[in-house]
């Protein structure tokens, strides 16, 4: 992905009020796990053109991240009207992914 991670990133506010079907990605650029899961990630991202994804690079004492409880990267938080439908943790299989993503997007295909 092109994406950037963002820093310091939206607020919680700012995530709760976006429209729509949306990923929030915590991650680093420099993680493995991160790195791995990317070219998945574009791939099932690309069949659902109408979801839009937020990369946020996470760290210790980052309250976005804190607040999502999220431990491991990367962690994708999927969105439906910035409400938390599902996640995936260090996703591994296109599958995984595309189940997470019918479940923002059902009404939307």
């Amino acid at each position: 992905m092109t994406l950037p991670y963002v820093e310091p990133g939206p607020t919680r506010a700012q995530i709760e009020a976006l429209d729509g079907p949306w990923v929030l990605e915590f991650g680093v650029s420099w993680c493995p796990h991160c790195q791995a899961a990317q070219p998945l990630m574009a791939a099932s991202l690309s069949r659902y053109p109408r979801v839009h994804l937020i990369r946020v690079e996470d760290g210790r004492g980052r309250p976005l991240g804190r607040s999502y409880q999220v431990k491991l990267w990367p962690t994708f938080i999927f969105l439906d009207q910035g409400r938390e439908v599902t996640r995936l943790v260090r996703p591994t299989e296109p599958a995984a992914i595309a189940r997470a993503l019918t479940q923002i997007n059902l009404d939307r295909l």
